[in-house]
């Protein structure tokens, strides 16, 4: 695996992230870690029976290895005693996502430090309240989990602008459309798109394209124009779509884009 790319596994704990959400209860403990360089907070809930972990979720605010990351040790540690938990290290976790990029192993692997938390806080008595979206939304470069919020007002431009389905890449032609990166099967859509009209931006969060090798190079040679480390906030405008609000999680701020039409595809 190149250092810059993300496994098959990774991207599917990304895009499809398990076991997301809080827990509560006085069996519940919960555990938070961050990093302030990159902006990352990741919070485990795992609720207890028999020193033993019989339920848990996470809540992350960070880039697409964080949520990942998390994922996969919910998936890793669920049934386990509390010890053998806290056996569970940075390096079993990016393991079983069959690797990750060497720059995101020490800045968003994280997850396992926050079980570790969960654990010693559980023992220790200390009893921690789930971060607010306040709290969350002052990380610097920090985003919601993927499927936590959905993109503001888009239902309302079902039909005037939003697509969840394109059947006719016609219906598209000569406009200015974002299509949000989903997988493969978005980024084959963007590609179709140029055939019809040279305004097509492929927005993702990923600091690379999460694709196949082959179809990252037909995406490199397009016209299509990648936004990197973008997160797509709401879908505005009068009557039918005018802008989209962004994200860039990079320069910690936000923008309003012109566009047309807003592909939300359904996959």
């Amino acid at each position: 695996m190149k250092s810059t790319s993300y496994s098959e596994k990774t991207l599917d704990h990304f895009r499809n992230p398990r076991n997301v959400g809080t827990l509560e209860g006085d069996d519940v403990a919960v555990g938070r870690v961050g990093n302030p360089v990159c902006g990352d907070i990741m919070e485990m809930y795992l609720r207890i029976k028999d020193d033993r972990i019989v339920d848990i979720k996470f809540q992350t605010f960070g880039c697409g290895s964080a949520v990942a990351t998390s994922s996969m040790t919910t998936e890793l540690v669920l049934g386990m005693t509390l010890d053998e938990a806290l056996e569970v290290t940075r390096k079993d976790v990016a393991e079983a996502l069959d690797g990750l990029p060497p720059i995101k192993m020490h800045c968003s692997n994280l997850a396992a430090d926050a079980l570790h938390d969960a654990i010693k806080n559980w023992r220790a008595g200390i009893r921690l309240e789930p971060a607010t979206a306040e709290e969350a939304g002052s990380v610097p470069g920090g985003c919601d989990v993927p499927g936590l919020n959905e993109v503001e007002h888009a239902d309302d431009y079902v039909g005037i602008g939003v697509y969840k389905q394109v059947a006719d890449t016609a219906e598209l032609e000569g406009k200015r459309v974002l299509v949000l990166d989903k997988g493969p099967a978005t980024a084959r859509l963007a590609l179709e798109l140029t055939k019809v009209t040279p305004r097509v931006v492929f927005l993702t969060e990923l600091d690379t394209l999460g694709l196949p090798e082959d179809l990252v190079g037909e995406v490199k040679r397009s016209d299509v124009k990648v936004l990197y480390k973008s997160r797509l906030l709401s879908v505005g405008g009068q009557g039918e779509v005018e802008t989209v609000r962004v994200r860039d999680l990079d320069e910690e701020n936000e923008y309003d884009l012109f566009v047309d039409a807003v592909v939300l595809l359904e996959v």
